[in-house]
């Protein structure tokens, strides 16, 4: 509020002192004998007077404008409200010209009457009132816009960081079901590796709790973690099953958005190794050079696959990608026998 009322000042000020610098060059050719100070003076205190009626006047019709852009007023109250605001100040402008102005300040008696009936004088100051009164309008209009502009993206952006929040929400389930899915499996078998796949679900789930609360992580993190993921899946196949994790990083403290790399990697063990009854294979292969990341998944299938747009974690990762990296290409390719996927992302480009 403070720094809004520094504004208004700051307007006012400059808008006398503009005024006064030209009323005062323009007489000044004509006052070659008068002192310059005095002179210059004697115009800012003619200004000072008649911004007592501006002022009302502009501030009036700030609040008529508020009120029909809020839709409490019709166009025809407006419109009756911004003449009878524009008549009163009329009046007490000539007023202030004639009887202050004219009078006490420059020393002259003009008729009264005639100032306030000729329509030249009616005119001269219905300009000048305007000319004020459109130039704060405005400004205020354009602050307006600005201010409507930013509420806007501001709305927009929390509304992205909610659903970003829901799809993540959506994500840790679906791979906490699928985790615990294996650990079924296992313990069925009376499997000695059940206690080795609780201890890396722990390890990864104290991960999901804390790290993807931050916006971003550093990807030796997420390399960490694919690679537990995948350590973690491999007790549940034999020699069937073949994955090879590839990956030549230039800074592995780069940022990048957590768990964004990972669903594509479980999306092969899931519907790939998952559903295959022969011997299978992943490849992933992850290069970063000068922010440019590319990420590559070839992993083996049966002929028989779900559509990846039926699949929740590959439909929700792409929104993801979406919200944080606008700019990325993402590519999925499947035939008889081979699913790829292949994202390429300019880390400097994304949204965290």
């Amino acid at each position: 509020m403070q720094k809004r009322i520094l504004y208004h000042i700051a307007f006012w000020v400059t808008y006398i002192l503009y005024k006064s610098y030209l009323n005062f060059d323009s007489s000044s050719s004509k006052s070659d004998d008068e002192n310059v100070i005095s002179l210059f003076l004697e115009t800012v205190l003619i200004q000072l007077v008649f911004v007592l009626a501006k002022i009302p006047l502009v501030y009036s019709l700030f609040y008529a404008t508020d009120r029909y852009l809020s839709k409490q007023w019709s166009v025809f109250k407006t419109m009756l409200i911004v003449v009878v605001l524009f008549t009163l100040a009329l009046f007490s402008f000539t007023l202030a010209s004639q009887l202050i102005v004219n009078r006490l300040i420059k020393g002259q008696n003009p008729e009264l009457w005639t100032s306030l009936t000729s329509l030249q004088s009616i005119s001269y100051c219905f300009f000048i009132l305007a000319f004020v009164s459109g130039i704060a309008i405005s400004i205020k209009l354009i602050r307006l816009n600005i201010k409507q502009k930013i509420a806007e993206q501001e709305l927009l952006k929390k509304k992205l960081e909610i659903e970003l929040q829901f799809l993540k929400a959506q994500s840790n389930p679906h791979f906490l079901f699928n985790t615990l899915n294996n650990i079924y499996g296992l313990a069925r078998k009376n499997s000695d590796k059940t206690a080795d796949v609780v201890l890396r679900l722990s390890g990864m789930l104290r991960y999901m709790l804390y790290e993807t609360a931050n916006e971003s992580i550093a990807i030796e993190k997420e390399i960490q973690m694919i690679n537990d993921y995948i350590e973690l899946e491999k007790l549940r196949y034999t020699n069937r099953l073949e994955v090879n994790f590839n990956h030549s990083i230039d800074n592995y403290k780069e940022k990048i958005a957590p768990l964004i790399l990972l669903p594509f990697v479980e999306n092969a063990f899931k519907h790939g190794a998952g559903e295959s009854r022969f011997e299978s294979y992943i490849t992933i292969n992850l290069t970063l050079k000068d922010w440019q990341l590319f990420y590559e998944i070839k992993n083996s299938k049966e002929e028989v696959l779900i559509a990846e747009e039926d699949k929740i974690g590959l439909r929700n990762i792409k929104r993801q990608l979406e919200l944080l990296y606008p700019n990325h290409r993402l590519y999925i390719d499947h035939n008889a026998n081979e699913f790829i996927v292949t994202l390429q992302i300019n880390l400097k480009d994304g949204k965290i």
